[in-house]
């Protein structure tokens, strides 16, 4: 039986970090000031190797897990990756493979992952100007390295590909109707995210949040747009444009939560389990993996650890709440 947690949601999607390290060093995210040259790193022996990655995911399968995305820091910074997604592809139940990226690897990587069995890629775009982007990323990479590699996604076969912004007022909010064309003259799927408290070290204040639905009003504005029934578990709000230009999605985590549809679990680069996002306790799966438990001891522990959830931090933020410990988005993706 498909566990059910203390508020009823099932256990759907599983999120993978194959890495803690990244090429960029992103504000809203790794910013320089903590994650400088003297950070330490985990080394190598420290991750999960891509047999307990995919072992891991055989039994998450049998516990409901349909969908995985993998996420890191940077996943396409983790050597022979596409190695990974062909093991992945192969695992039974699996409905879904996905994977979320800066882009600036694609140009090499995007037909290797094609042809692996990754299904659907999503690329982070903040900003369609290269000095900006330059200065959120806090990178040499250029802007043009990522554009390229939405365009290697593309050629490889990928389709319809999602970009993800991240939206902080006073950044990058003047940039709206920009990326919203970009997007639909190219295809995309554009997705709006609200700057979120994850972590400890982006500096978020709830003065830097531009609320979806005034996101959503600005592009109505330009071309009317009319909503979606959006799947179970699904994060963002999904958008049709009236004149047939393709969606748009927005995610408004912070002024409207969706927690009590939250069906993901998150597993770390060096495998330990979170059950939220913004969560600061967790279940170090990798001792058990390398401890000789068999497959059924290891579904026991995680159908008793889902069981348990009771995460629904969106719902209850307040002016403390970004002040308590909480895992680093570079440790188990967005």
């Amino acid at each position: 039986m498909e566990p059910l947690d203390t508020l009823g949601r099932p256990l759907k999607a599983l999120r993978i970090s194959v890495t803690d390290r990244c090429n960029f060093r992103c504000t809203y995210c790794m910013p320089k000031e903590v994650f400088g040259p003297d950070y330490t790193f985990l080394p190598r022996e420290a991750l999960l190797s891509f047999e307990e990655i995919t072992r891991l995911t055989r039994i998450f399968t049998g516990l409901g897990v349909a969908k995985v995305r993998l996420t890191g820091g940077e996943p396409l910074m983790r050597r022979e990756l596409p190695t990974l997604v062909r093991m992945l592809a192969g695992v039974s139940g699996l409905e879904d493979l996905a994977l979320t990226t800066n882009g600036a690897l694609l140009p090499d990587l995007a037909p290797a992952l094609k042809a692996a069995g990754l299904r659907r890629l999503t690329v982070s775009l903040d900003t369609l100007r290269p000095e900006r982007f330059r200065a959120i990323s806090d990178t040499d990479l250029p802007l043009a390295r990522v554009l390229a590699g939405v365009e290697a996604a593309r050629a490889a076969g990928f389709g319809p590909i999602k970009l993800n912004c991240v939206l902080k007022r006073g950044l990058n909010d003047d940039e709206i109707l920009d990326l919203a064309a970009f997007a639909r003259e190219g295809g995309y799927t554009l997705r709006f995210i609200e700057f979120m408290d994850v972590g400890t070290t982006n500096g978020w204040q709830m003065e830097a949040v531009l609320p979806a639905a005034q996101v959503r009003r600005m592009i109505d504005a330009r071309w009317p747009i009319e909503p979606l029934e959006s799947g179970d578990g699904a994060v963002a709000r999904t958008w049709r444009y009236r004149d047939g230009k393709g969606e748009i999605g927005l995610i408004a985590s912070v002024t409207a939560p969706f927690c009590r549809g939250c069906d993901r679990a998150r597993l770390s680069a060096e495998g330990r389990l979170y059950t939220c996002l913004f969560a600061g306790q967790s279940l170090d799966l990798k001792n058990f993996l390398r401890g000789g438990h068999s497959d059924a001891d290891l579904a026991s522990l995680l159908a008793f650890h889902w069981k348990r959830r009771e995460d629904h931090y969106s719902e209850i933020r307040h002016g403390a709440t970004p002040n308590l410990p909480r895992v680093e988005m570079s440790r188990i993706g967005g």
